[in-house]
């Protein structure tokens, strides 16, 4: 139990740290493209209101209308140290012109087969091969600049580079940490587990002997004086401690981490048929008969005995709990792992709290009147299951219904 709630501890924690540094650094991925893109988008502006000239530098008013002041890279050296070309069309769609003076990489075919693909895109900012490009309407007709933008983009990249391989280091490290501290996180837990357990085991060597006397006093005393109701109330009640102390070291011995359980594989159909045949006359006897549908030649890997006990519980708790007159339904099927279901008529089922029901000592009837349980049937059988990784879960069929539902995997 104690490995179980340090691994989800640790489960838990690492995937937190993994999704928030995994979100930051999309945040800073979708933050510095738009940034990047942004700053492109300035220099291709500065240049379409101008007809494919980059405008001198204006010392009054260094930053173009409506730019964002984030941006102060306009200087007098700007126009210099931005490399673009521009190609003009005609109302027709044909190519009237093209600039490449201020590039030397663009060849005039070159800037034909950008400026038509650009055109084609039918959007009017994008990227084409490291360069920012837009489309403007002219007196003559539509033109597309091209901003050269392969620096920008590698530099952002080394940026992004740069934070990401930060991020995992220290992403690395606090999942290192956390490895390391979470034996310390549960140490508290895990001494007051312990000290539960232990007091489980005092309890029942303690109670143990004394109950093994009293039932052979009893027999003795019953000898003697013969039977009456107060010797078999007695006998009653030691029974019940008995098998009291009897299921509380057995859930203690399931919560051990290490508690083992032989696997091999069996006939799980036939394990389930002979359950229900044993509870058949049981329930008959109680007026609640027991329908059972369960597919033949089902195999399972896993622990017989303890798998034959979690059916026994549940048939146990739904002929104890079965309103007079109602039905049980238990099957057996296979889909992508065997599930058993147990489902029985119950009139207060709208009032169960499900998510309690597995429980240790919970009971629906907040009157506990004794009924032959203690209210921990359901959490051996939980136990049980886990044993086997697989799942078990309460349900309300329907109105004054209610189920449990077992998937083995």
């Amino acid at each position: 139990m104690i490995y179980s709630l340090r691994k989800k501890l640790i489960w838990i924690c690492g995937l937190t740290v993994i999704g928030v540094f995994g979100l930051i650094f999309i945040i800073i991925c979708v933050v510095s493209t738009n940034r990047l893109n942004q700053a492109m988008d300035m220099l291709t502006d500065r240049i379409s209101t101008h007809d494919g000239i980059f405008p001198a530098f204006d010392e009054e008013n260094p930053f173009p209308p409506g730019a964002d002041r984030f941006f102060d890279f306009f200087t007098e050296e700007t126009r210099f140290s931005t490399r673009f070309f521009t190609v003009r069309f005609n109302g027709a769609g044909e190519i009237v012109s093209e600039d490449i003076e201020f590039i030397s990489s663009i060849t005039e075919e070159t800037a034909h087969e950008y400026a038509r693909k650009a055109l084609e895109r039918n959007r009017q900012r994008g990227w084409m091969d490291g360069y920012r490009y837009k489309i403007y309407e002219t007196s003559r007709g539509q033109a597309v600049v091209f901003v050269d933008g392969s620096m920008n983009r590698s530099v952002s990249r080394v940026q992004l580079f740069t934070a990401g391989t930060v991020m995992l280091g220290s992403l690395i490290v606090i999942l290192v940490l956390i490895l390391i501290f979470s034996k310390k996180a549960v140490k508290p837990i895990a001494e007051s587990y312990e000290k539960q357990k232990q007091f489980i085991t005092d309890a029942n060597h303690e109670l143990k002997t004394p109950l093994t006397l009293i039932l052979t006093n009893l027999d003795i005393a019953e000898a003697e004086v013969g039977k009456n109701e107060w010797l078999e109330d007695i006998r009653a009640e030691g029974e019940r401690m008995s098998a009291l102390v009897k299921q509380l070291v057995t859930l203690s011995r399931m919560d051990e981490d290490q508690a083992e359980m032989e696997f091999h594989t069996f006939s799980l159909s036939d394990t389930v048929q002979d359950t229900v045949s044993e509870f058949e006359v049981l329930a008959e006897g109680k007026g609640t008969p027991l329908i059972s549908s369960v597919r033949e030649d089902v195999s399972y890997c896993g622990n017989e005995a303890g798998i034959r006990r979690v059916v026994s519980i549940l048939l146990d708790n739904a002929i104890k709990y079965c309103d007079s007159g109602g039905t049980i339904n238990l099957s057996l099927t296979l889909k992508r792992h065997p599930v058993i279901c147990v489902e029985n008529s119950f009139a207060d089922a709208d009032s169960l709290e499900l998510d309690r029901l597995f429980d240790r000592f919970y009971r629906a009837d907040k009157s506990r009147t004794f009924t032959g349980s203690f209210g921990i049937g359901l959490s051996i059988a939980k136990a049980v299951v886990q044993k086997h990784r697989g799942e078990i879960f309460a349900y309300k069929v329907s109105a004054g219904r209610i189920g449990f539902r077992v998937v083995l995997k």
